[in-house]
């Protein structure tokens, strides 16, 4: 009598499993499950930097000193270099061919700022570059 009960127990135990296997195989074949996996963008993914003249779609011209005078140092006018600016590789070249053409053109200086320039708004902080460098 004993092992009767236990062989009616397995085969419900066993009919049971199947009944339950069979409807997770079910539902994770149903694409409109609520539990189904959400389409979304990567929520850890960081944000592209993108450098200011591309950001508020701004073309440097040798004309415009006053911008290209924010990208040479005011005391020895050396042109800062990207990791400084936080430019593209683009817009950097673009700046410093620029800033070559206007001093050529005698637009501005070669080694001093003008003093009329000190006070404009920073585009960026020389004394904390954005990426750190070697020397």
């Amino acid at each position: 009598m004993a092992l009767l009960k236990t062989l009616s127990l397995r085969s419900i135990i066993s009919t049971s499993h199947r009944a339950f296997i069979n409807s997770i195989r079910l539902t994770s074949s149903n694409p409109e499950s609520d539990d189904a996996p959400v389409e979304m963008d990567n929520p850890y993914k960081k944000e592209r930097r993108q450098c200011i003249l591309c950001k508020l779609n701004i073309t440097p011209d040798y004309k415009n000193y006053r911008l290209l005078s924010q990208f040479q140092s005011p005391y020895t006018g050396r042109i800062y270099g990207r990791h400084i600016t936080g430019l593209c590789k683009a817009k950097q070249a673009l700046v410093e061919t620029e800033i070559t053409k206007a001093q050529n053109c005698a637009y501005m200086p070669y080694y001093y700022k003008d003093k009329a320039f000190f006070k404009d708004p920073k585009l960026f902080d020389p004394e904390n570059p954005i990426r750190y460098h070697r020397f």
